[in-house]
């Protein structure tokens, strides 16, 4: 399962049927799950722990030490949850001290090629990230976001569940749940409801959101004001609350 050529360190702890291929490089520290697939020339490295069912494309550069000036080599982590597939040239950083010293990668992600995770973000659940995005440092991106093809993200910012950017949007804040983003500067146009409707949103529950981005962004109800307005909206769904929370919990203000 491991190819002659490949290099994998003793120190490293490799799972069940994992499948290591051509010239690839497996560093002391890394910790690699069951069945996963390591395609050739992939380098893993530093403090790296995978979970199962990955795959890694040529060419991808996982765990590796961060770009950042301030980093001088001290311990710091990537986690990486399941079923994950990295395409070629992908690269992912671990984390700083200057934060939680890890980045985190969760579950049923696709990265497609040229795509940059740097480091201390954190990467929920069902995420694309396209063809040649930049996410810099400290970025979070909430569960099922789509990032399309040759977007640039600014640090810290926050992007939503379920939120997505259109492609080549330069995202300077943070973007609420649902709320579909395109541009540069990024601004609003409206939500992402053919997303809604591939999860299985109910029309009612569609046009409650539509309602409700209408009331944050398209009429002239000051926004502390439509907070506290959505607040008394009737929400079994709970998905009012995960706009509006998203909205909350915006440390850079939310794109308008």
């Amino acid at each position: 399962m491991i190819h002659a050529t490949a290099i994998v360190d003793p120190g490293a702890k490799l799972g069940k049927d994992v499948t290591v291929g051509p010239y690839s490089i497996i560093g002391p520290d890394v910790t690699i799950g069951g069945h996963c697939d390591i395609g050739p020339h992939v380098v893993i490295r530093g403090e790296t722990v995978i979970g199962d069912n990955n795959r890694f494309f040529q060419f991808s550069s996982i765990g590796e030490d961060c770009q950042d000036k301030k980093y001088n080599g001290e311990s710091t982590r990537l986690e990486i949850g399941n079923n994950n597939i990295f395409r070629e040239f992908v690269t992912v950083h671990r984390g700083t001290i200057q934060d939680q010293a890890v980045t985190v990668i969760g579950n049923d992600n696709l990265f497609m090629n040229y795509a940059h995770i740097a480091h201390d973000c954190v990467v929920k659940n069902n995420c694309v990230v396209a063809n040649g995005s930049q996410v810099a440092g400290h970025v979070h991106i909430g569960e099922g976001a789509i990032v399309g093809g040759g977007c640039a993200i600014h640090q810290f910012c926050k992007i939503g569940d379920y939120a997505m950017l259109g492609g080549g949007t330069v995202l300077l804040k943070d973007v609420p749940a649902f709320v579909l983003v395109q541009g540069y500067p990024a601004a609003a146009h409206g939500m992402n409801y053919e997303g809604m409707k591939r999860r299985g949103y109910s029309k009612e529950l569609i046009n409650t959101l539509r309602n409700a981005y209408k009331l944050v962004y398209r009429k002239s109800t000051r926004l502390q004001n439509a907070l506290i307005e959505l607040q008394s909206w009737e929400d079994e769904s709970g998905e009012i609350k995960r706009f509006s929370d998203s909205i909350v919990n915006s440390s850079r203000g939310i794109v308008r």
